[in-house]
């Protein structure tokens, strides 16, 4: 059967039997958990900073393997925040079996990695520690974006997801009430999950610095990979090979280097734009003095 007609007929599949599907395969991968692997890197953030991009480039690679299945196309299960109370077995139940790692070994001559992407994990407080408790060795990959064009773009995601009606100036001013409360919530239950500290965190988001401080606390710097998403933009063959290099991988070229989840936008308001650069001056300057280098955003 021409694989376009099975693609075809999976999509129009009825909801409760793709639902059904879904289940039984993360079912079986719950029993087989045991014989998965962890994940080797991950890839914690920014949001709107090129994390899914950057995930899909990594997987076109023959030795980064995808998160199982891979028809479903996932990028991570956001296990460390959301997901945290379903556990080891489930958490694993997302990775490939070391016998299928083990094939690629012998056919390539070199060891497939697995990983996970989640912008959320950079700016989730607990998730350093969780991580470490489970994966200590595991490498950490940062895409850092402008953060005036990063607060626009999640912006309007949020307005594209529909679940934010307010402008963006109107969004921004609301952000201290929108989080009052929200991250003692946190600290006080380890399982709470803050929809408004992952919707609404438009400006709080930028200021890289504590995020950052809060897994260098944790890992050592060496673990660390850390670029703007200005060098993925400009050049994604180069950043993906650096990338490659950092996971102990030979280069290979990108067949399709296609931006994901690109979000048009109409420009914004030059003095809300001009507020925010002047905002983050600051906070770009203790980012760069933080690690030792500059980007080309304002400070």
């Amino acid at each position: 059967m021409p694989t376009g007609f099975v693609a075809r007929a999976k999509d129009h599949s009825p909801r409760w039997m793709k639902d059904t599907a879904n289940a039984m395969t993360r079912a079986y991968a719950v029993r087989t958990a045991d014989q998965r692997h962890l994940p080797d890197f991950l890839i914690i953030g920014t949001k709107r900073g090129g994390t899914t991009s950057l995930w899909n480039y990594l997987i076109q690679h023959p030795l980064v393997m995808p998160m199982y299945p891979a028809s479903r196309g996932v990028k991570s299960p956001g296990y460390y925040y959301v997901n945290y109370a379903k556990g080891d077995a489930w958490y694993r139940s997302h990775f490939a079996t070391e016998r299928e790692l083990d094939r690629i070994e012998e056919r390539l001559g070199t060891r497939p990695v697995t990983g996970e992407a989640c912008p959320y994990y950079m700016y989730c407080p607990p998730v350093p520690e969780r991580v470490r408790a489970r994966t200590p060795d595991v490498k950490i990959i940062v895409t850092l974006r402008d953060p005036v064009k990063r607060a626009y773009s999640h912006y309007w995601e949020r307005v594209g997801d529909g679940v934010e009606d307010l402008s963006f100036e109107e969004a921004l001013a609301a952000e201290p009430e929108r989080l009052a409360g929200e991250r003692e919530k946190m600290a006080a239950d380890p399982m709470y999950y803050s929809q408004a500290h992952d919707f609404y965190t438009y400006r709080d988001r930028g200021i890289y610095r504590p995020q950052l401080e809060n897994w260098f606390s944790v890992f050592p710097r060496e673990q660390f990979l850390i670029m703007p998403a200005e060098d993925l933009y400009g050049n994604e063959q180069a950043a993906v090979d650096r990338v490659a290099e950092f996971l102990g991988l030979p280069p290979h070229p990108l067949k399709i280097a296609e931006r994901h989840n690109h979000l048009p936008a109409p420009p914004m308001n030059p003095e809300t734009k001009e507020r925010l650069t002047e905002f983050y001056r600051p906070h770009n300057r203790a980012l760069y003095d933080l690690l030792g280098e500059e980007y080309s955003w304002p400070a």
